[in-house]
């Protein structure tokens, strides 16, 4: 691996392109221990939906391009899946890609009016500042004080 770069980045750079190729957008790369396991988690999306072909597809073709740059010296596994309902948001485009649609945030500390969850539609994010407008008024939230910030879209489903 590049001294100094993340694996996840690595992994990026290389996916990128092949998603654009393909039609798809790569929406997020993770590298996460379950267990014993690592798992190199690709997850895409599309305009119209993902479909199990799209991820077989991507699949076959960056599997052997990530072995040959050798980004992780450890075993893992490679999964690549959709972004799903109730994703998680972390990057500035995917905030503007899903503006005007609910999501909640998760704070690491109570703010100081003492919520540990905020939930607003989507404005837009610049420079880490998430803005979510709430029923009390618009909202900035910076990224790094969230556990996570989700699509609420899966919530009403069972």
């Amino acid at each position: 691996m590049a001294k100094g770069r993340k694996a996840t980045d690595i992994v990026e750079e290389i996916v990128k392109p092949v998603c654009d190729q393909l039609g798809l957008i790569l929406w997020d790369v993770r590298f996460e221990k379950e267990g014993p396991d690592w798992f190199l988690r690709i997850y895409i999306d599309k305009e119209g939906g993902v479909f199990i072909e799209d991820c077989e597809n991507l699949s076959r073709t960056v599997d052997p391009m990530i072995d040959e740059a050798d980004p992780i010296s450890q075993a893992y596994w490679l999964e690549v899946s959709s972004a799903g309902l109730g994703r998680k948001m972390t990057k500035e485009f995917h905030f503007e890609a899903k503006k005007g649609e609910e999501a909640l945030a998760k704070m690491i500390r109570p703010t100081e009016d003492g919520l540990r969850e905020i939930r607003g539609t989507i404005v837009g994010c610049k420079d880490g500042v998430v803005t979510l407008d709430c029923e009390d008024g618009q909202r900035q939230i910076n990224l790094k004080d969230t556990s996570f910030i989700k699509l609420t879209d899966d919530e009403n489903l069972f």
